[in-house]
């Protein structure tokens, strides 16, 4: 059981969608654990990467030959599988010694979707009916497996999800021939569909079965193909507008292949990891800082400056939009405001009902004005000794604690040490 679970966690840890976001189900008598978000708390390993469910794959034998996936039919590793009651037996023995608050559950394909499918559902179904687990599961369907497979298993999972792998058909096409768009994409759909319906059957029966709660993510691999910045911008912004996507996580390539299709072989390659986190910038202005990707990168500008981060860019693009009035300025100009986030421009709307605003008010509300200070006025002054012209302004952003955290961060060897 040891030998199996050092296997399969190692190639389950390249899967990087394993938050515990929106589920809310409170314990239950007769059942073990519960999936309120005070009962999924997380770490973070070095890379950034999410490690407190217990992480597995159901099994990495493969019949797929993905070019950069280290479970690939034609690389040379130990392989082995769980039965349902190994997988079993080992999460419910984790979760009562409290080294895990939940179980991530993806699996390379054995044979086909459709048979990988129901050995998954099997597992899942007997952790939660026989062993009458409560906790957080976030399981991973298994592109072009059958649409009834997809449902049984939407209602055992909190979180479904289905990875994208790569921003573009005809990369798919190139690295895995084995895989489609069309598949992935229907599956995608399933989900979204079954959301919807079970949150409709939900508001007329409160004991309806509930499916996915917790929504659905995807990943995508990014640095193994040649697709700009831009170009994964608006593919993440259409999966969100057409499939309801809770999350989009982006996975900088590792290289674990010898394929000359892929940039390992390159000399000097390393992990576009500062890539991977202004996308993740990116993607948070997209979801709760009201941007499109269009506004955030353009035909002109298709990729990310490397050392300032996506909203001071655009700032910097877009001088006519500046200086905000604080007392005066609505919400959604606060938002594109740099070093304004969505809390303290909240708060700015609530305080200033009571008094007019200073910049001593905004350092107490939040705001980080070491890169606010050059985009606001208070009561329409600027704040007191600042001189700067605009056309400097870059080079002054640039020397702050997020371009050094990038310089870090992309220093990070293939392992994320």
């Amino acid at each position: 059981m040891m030998e199996k679970l050092t296997i399969l966690a190692d190639a389950a840890k390249y899967d990087a969608a394993c938050t515990s976001s929106g589920a809310d189900r409170h314990h239950q008598a007769g059942m073990l654990g519960s999936a309120v978000s005070r009962g999924c708390c997380h770490t973070f390993s070095a890379d950034g990467r999410c490690v407190t469910l217990l992480k597995v794959l159901f099994s990495n034998v493969c019949a797929y030959d993905c070019a950069y996936c280290v479970n690939r039919r034609s690389n040379d590793v130990p392989r082995c599988s769980f039965t349902p009651r190994e997988l079993c037996e080992l999460t419910m023995g984790f979760y009562r010694r409290n080294y895990i608050e939940g179980l991530f559950l993806s699996s390379a394909v054995i044979q086909n979707p459709d048979y990988t499918m129901e050995l998954m559902i099997k597992a899942l179904g007997m952790l939660r009916r026989e062993y009458r687990f409560n906790g957080y599961i976030h399981a991973k369907a298994i592109p072009g497996c059958d649409q009834r497979l997809v449902w049984e298993m939407g209602l055992l999972a909190d979180r479904m999800s289905v990875n994208i792998e790569l921003p573009s058909e005809e990369s798919l096409i190139k690295l895995c021939p084995d895989k489609g768009k069309a598949p992935i994409l229907g599956n995608m759909a399933q989900i979204r569909d079954g959301i919807t319906q079970s949150k409709s059957e939900l508001a007329l029966y409160k004991h309806a079965p509930k499916f996915a709660p917790a929504g659905q993510s995807t990943q995508m691999i990014v640095g193994a193909t040649g697709e700009n910045d831009l170009h994964i911008l608006r593919l993440t912004q259409g999966l969100y507008r057409r499939y309801g996507l809770r999350r989009v996580f982006f996975s900088a390539y590792m290289p674990v292949g010898s394929s000359p299709l892929l940039p390992a072989l390159q000399s000097g390659y390393q992990p576009p990891l500062l890539r991977e986190h202004r996308l993740y910038q990116a993607d948070w202005l997209l979801r709760f800082y009201q941007f499109t990707a269009e506004e955030i990168l353009d035909d002109a500008h298709p990729n990310f400056d490397p050392n300032l981060d996506p909203k001071c860019c655009w700032a910097l693009n877009h001088p006519e939009f500046f200086p905000v009035e604080v007392n005066k300025a609505d919400y959604e100009a606060l938002l594109r405001v740099p070093g304004v986030g969505v809390t303290s421009a909240r708060k700015i709307i609530a305080a200033r009902r009571h008094a007019k605003l200073s910049f001593e008010h905004l350092k107490k509300l939040g705001v980080v004005l070491k890169r606010a200070q050059y985009f606001l006025l208070c009561d329409g002054r600027q704040m007191d000794g600042l001189r700067f012209k605009w056309e400097v302004l870059p080079s002054r952003l640039t020397a702050l604690p997020d371009a050094a955290a990038g310089q870090q961060l992309s220093l990070f060897d293939a392992k994320g040490a």
